[in-house]
C-alpha cells in the first residue's frame, strides 16, 4: 500500500534528526529494533528545569513510516511531561500518520524506543 502524505512529509523532510549529549544527566536515551523488518529507532530527548521534555531528537534506520514516526514523535515530546509522554497511545502515531496495518509497526517502534529513553532517564533520576 502506499503511504500517505504525512508519512511522505515526514520521510523526505525528516525534523529533529541528530543526537543529543549522552554525558548530560538531563538527557535521555533509547533504542529500538525490529528484528523482522531491521527498522532501528534511536530517540532521545532533554528534561528542562520545568521538568517537561526540552526538546528531542531521533536517527532512524528504516522504511519511510518508521522515520516518519520518529520524526512526528520528537515533533510532539517538547512540551508535554514525563508521565504525559509516557502515556502516548500508539493509536495517536497511526492515525496521524495514516499508517495501514502493513506499517503500523513504525508507531510501536517509536513507542520503544521513547520506553527506552524513559527507562534511561528515570535510571539517571531516581525517586523522579
Amino acid at each position: 500500500m502506499p503511504y500517505s502524505p504525512q508519512v511522505m512529509d515526514h520521510f523526505a523532510h525528516p525534523r529533529n534528526v541528530g543526537d543529543l549529549d549522552t554525558g548530560d544527566p538531563d538527557v535521555g536515551t533509547g533504542v529500538a529494533a525490529l528484528q523482522d523488518c531491521g527498522d532501528l529507532l534511536k530517540l532521545q530527548f532533554r528534561v528542562g528545569p520545568d521538568r517537561r521534555i526540552a526538546e528531542a531528537r531521533c536517527k532512524t534506520y528504516g522504511c519511510a513510516a518508521a522515520i516518519a514516526a520518529g520524526s512526528l514523535l520528537t515533533e510532539w515530546l517538547p512540551g508535554r511531561p514525563l508521565p504525559d509522554a509516557a502515556a502516548l497511545p500508539e493509536r495517536v502515531l497511526v492515525e496521524a500518520l495514516e499508517l495501514d496495518p502493513d506499517h503500523r509497526h513504525a508507531a510501536r517502534l517509536a513507542l520503544d524506543a521513547l520506553a527506552s529513553a524513559l527507562a534511561d532517564w528515570r535510571s539517571r533520576h531516581p525517586g523522579e
